[in-house]
């Protein structure tokens, strides 16, 4: 007698169907972790950045025994503190996106992308080496 062989190659429904919410379950675990992942390093360059710009008006400060007396984009200082465009374009942020007020004695680095942080919550550090705000 033949024995009857049953050669048929495939997945049934259900076993699809396992797969399907194994898949889903993953990405409902992973996406979140991705966007923490993504906000951290958003907010790494930023106060990398501006930490750039605190080390030019620490050395701006050391030379002439004050800060630059200045409001507006850190664009509009130009070679007064030694910070070319380069040093504060990143992936997320350009030059644009930071911006000083300082006087005599103190500074306030404000680091403003509405996209990013929202239009009321923006990063900024001060003299006394504080960050607030941000994501």
């Amino acid at each position: 007698m033949k024995k009857f062989v049953n050669n048929q190659h495939g997945f049934t429904l259900v076993e699809l169907m396992i797969v399907i919410v194994i898949v889903g379950i993953l990405a409902a675990v992973a996406i979140p972790i991705y966007q923490g992942n993504v906000k951290k390093a958003k907010m790494s360059e930023c106060d990398a950045a501006m930490g750039t710009i605190r080390t030019s008006l620490r050395v701006f400060y050391a030379e002439h025994g004050r800060y630059p007396i200045f409001t507006g984009a850190v664009t509009g200082l130009g070679d007064s503190i030694n910070i070319a465009p380069v040093d504060l374009s990143g992936k997320f942020f350009t030059t644009t996106d930071y911006s000083l007020e300082s006087d005599d004695s103190t500074y306030t680095i404000t680091c403003e992308k509405d996209d990013i942080f929202g239009t009321d919550n923006d990063r900024t550090l001060d003299q006394d080496g504080t960050f607030s705000g941000g994501l």
